[in-house]
């Protein structure tokens, strides 16, 4: 997805302005709310919502196991850290 800078809330200004932001979906059909100067949360007009553009639960379980799968040694090294 193509973000333009005029479609960059800062979360004080969207909390604190929410209608603002909902005039910005309005006119350009996205808004990107930023927390600590980076991209968060992306707020966009229902109608522009595809649900083919989304994958099913299954698939996700499915390639989320495979990255575990390929990657377990490096999780189990990881999971041994202190932090």
């Amino acid at each position: 997805m193509k973000v333009e800078i005029e479609n960059l809330v800062s979360m004080t200004e969207a909390n604190q302005n929410f209608s603002k932001v909902a005039r910005l979906v309005d006119k350009s059909g996205v808004a990107v709310v930023l927390k600590n100067n980076s991209p968060k949360y992306i707020i966009l007009d229902y109608s522009q919502i595809n649900e083919q553009d989304y994958a099913e639960i299954s698939e996700v379980k499915k390639i989320g196991k495979s990255i575990i799968e390929r990657n377990i040694n490096a999780f189990r090294e990881l999971a041994k850290w202190k932090y």
